[in-house]
């Protein structure tokens, strides 16, 4: 009999979706197992474009450092067309890559292998992946009570070097990729259409007078279309390049792809000193038609939604999947939160994968000429409806809907009327009263599963000010402590964070409520870093926060931050109480 190994978490693929669920895992100190068939780590990745919230992510993380030093940084667009199909192609005009109040963070390219290979550093110096092992088989014991959290009712098994091996788990994760093993076991299909769009894409060093060879280029040829990447290191680019109508993948060769090219970029020479990568494939858009078993196991990335590579989503995507459940997880297996948690993740990315397959399907059609010549859709009116996708492909426009994690009130715009309950919480510069620094305030939240409580408590020089927050800090220090285990930091589950409004040096630190100074870690100190003034700073000016988030600083407001950043609340200073039975709603209460 094959013996079974038993581990609370189970990750099938140690892609983008599977290895950012597994940070999650390790910063929860939830023991985990990644099985992955490949021989080792990912060494060339085929996605390349890093998204706006995903540079979010990794710096939350800590880790965006590395990333933005090595990759392209894509800052500019410019659009190329053929007015005159002899003459070739012309160009149009350049636009911004995003608009500067999607994100302070940049679009940057950086290959996939890259990223897996920072993540994994998050993971500890002997990772728990177990290469050369292929998942063949998943089974969830239907009598299962999903409220257990001592019993391992899915069965794994799986092959490693020829060799049988079974797991028990009590959740695992369908990390594993468009052909998910996972999916096809547990009997889910994947429902869609593709389309008789077939597009080559090579990695190349190019010699060439084409002036654009560095930017971030659109280019609507008479012959096709394609879309310029410069990658990261100065010298090699990316093509994504439509084929002729007709075209068929198994026809499709780098010679054919060269000569297509050339044609695409006259009257300007493309020589191709080298070709690194290339491949070709055609369009098709499908989403799994279910992405969890019981709350047992759930689908992500490529396992659940394929699409095409134009907006560069793919990878951005799935690692916002393992994102989204890492941390619920690993709130659920500490005993903080309850299980049922878990649920908001299919409700949430599940509705986030549909919305892709639809912006897929109408961005992919910009992109083929038959399309836009029978839609009228002219050069100026492609590089406008482009531009426009900005948000959306810039991951900033996922907005997830009301649930016990997401409590959207109808007031919720005149206390804070540039945030959105439901979608990523912005970020402005702040000055941290500690010790005078210029910061994004997204910085003092970093990704370490706690929840954060940012109270915008207006001018403290003011006595009715001071004596409103000395009123909310007594509610919402026996708020925390009834949903903080003994031993756990003041600050362990639910964090708190105060931007006061005016001039710092008016209000002494002393005089503020010891919740926002709790005493924490190893040496028992006073936490002063949770305390951020929207002031003039000394060297970067003036972040104006209280205006970049829509607050009234007569009236204040709170604003309640999910671990992952998305807004999870919002309420005046005087519905402080409100915020107990919110966290009651899925936390579970303080056991000694």
């Amino acid at each position: 009999m094959t013996p079974e190994e038993r581990v609370p978490v189970l990750i099938a693929g140690s892609g983008s979706a599977g290895l950012c669920a597994a940070v999650w895992l390790a910063r929860f100190n939830i023991p985990y197992k990644i099985l992955e068939r490949r021989n080792g780590p990912l060494e060339i990745g085929q996605a390349d474009g890093v998204q706006t919230r995903t540079v979010e992510i990794f710096d939350s993380f800590g880790i965006a450092e590395e990333m933005l030093r090595e990759a392209y940084h894509v800052l500019e667009i410019a659009f190329w067309s053929a007015p005159d199909a002899e003459k070739g192609i012309k160009r149009a005009k350049y636009e911004a890559d995003k608009e500067t109040e999607i994100s302070h963070q940049p679009h940057v390219i950086l290959n996939q292998a890259r990223l897996n290979e920072l993540m994994t550093g998050l993971l500890g110096s002997n990772p728990p992946i177990e290469y050369r092992c292929e998942v063949k088989n998943v089974v969830v014991d239907e009598n299962a009570d999903s409220n257990d959290l001592e019993s391992y009712p899915v069965r794994v098994d799986a092959v490693r070097d020829g060799v049988q091996k079974t797991y028990r788990a009590k959740y695992v994760l369908g990390c594993d990729g468009a052909h998910s093993i996972v999916r096809k076991s547990l009997g889910f299909k994947m429902v869609g259409d593709s389309s008789d769009a077939v597009w080559g894409v090579m990695d190349i060093y190019p010699r060439t007078n084409f002036p654009d060879i560095r930017k971030k280029a659109v280019i609507n040829s008479a012959v096709g279309n394609i879309l310029l990447i410069p990658r990261e290191g100065d010298s090699m680019v990316r093509f994504y390049t439509e084929l002729p109508a007709g075209t068929k993948v198994s026809d499709v060769s780098l010679e054919k792809l060269h000569d297509h090219a050339r044609k695409v970029f006259h009257p300007y020479e493309m020589e191709f000193a080298e070709t690194f990568w290339w491949s070709a494939y055609s369009i098709g858009q499908r989403r799994a038609d279910f992405f969890h078993q019981d709350h047992r196991v759930f689908l992500t990335g490529d396992a659940c939604h394929t699409h095409s590579p134009k907006a560069g989503q793919g990878m951005n995507v799935s690692l916002q999947d393992g994102h989204n459940i890492g941390w619920k997880l690993g709130m659920v297996l500490q005993g903080l939160a309850r299980p049922d948690i878990l649920e908001t993740y299919v409700l949430e990315r599940e509705r986030t994968a549909t919305e892709l397959i639809d912006f897929d399907r109408k961005f992919t059609k910009l992109f083929n000429t038959k399309y836009r010549q029978e839609h009228g859709i002219t050069a100026g009116m492609f590089a406008e409806q482009f531009t426009k996708a900005g948000r959306y492909t810039a991951g900033q426009a996922v907005q997830y809907d009301a649930s016990a994690i997401t409590d959207i009130g109808e007031h919720d715009k005149e206390l804070v009327a540039k945030v959105t309950v439901g979608m990523r919480f912005p970020t402005a510069q702040v000055v941290r009263s500690c010790d005078a620094k210029a910061m994004q305030l997204v910085k003092g939240l970093p990704a370490n599963g706690q929840w954060y409580i940012v109270v915008f408590s207006g001018d403290l020089s003011q006595p009715e000010a001071m004596s409103r927050l000395d009123k909310i800090s007594s509610t919402l220090s026996q708020t925390v402590q009834r949903l903080t285990p003994t031993g756990v930091d003041p600050d362990g589950v639910i964090d708190r964070i105060l931007v006061t409004a005016g001039d710092r040096k008016k209000v002494e630190l002393d005089t503020i409520p010891d919740f926002f100074t709790p005493v924490t870690g190893k040496w028992k100190m006073k936490n002063l870093g949770k305390i951020y003034a929207d002031d003039e700073s000394y060297n970067s000016g003036h972040g104006h926060a209280y205006e970049a988030y829509g607050v009234d600083a007569s009236k204040g407001a709170i604003v309640v931050v999910r671990p992952d950043h998305y807004v999870a609340k919002v309420c005046r200073l005087e519905d402080v109480e409100s915020l107990g039975s919110f966290f009651e709603g899925f936390l579970v209460p303080a056991r000694s």
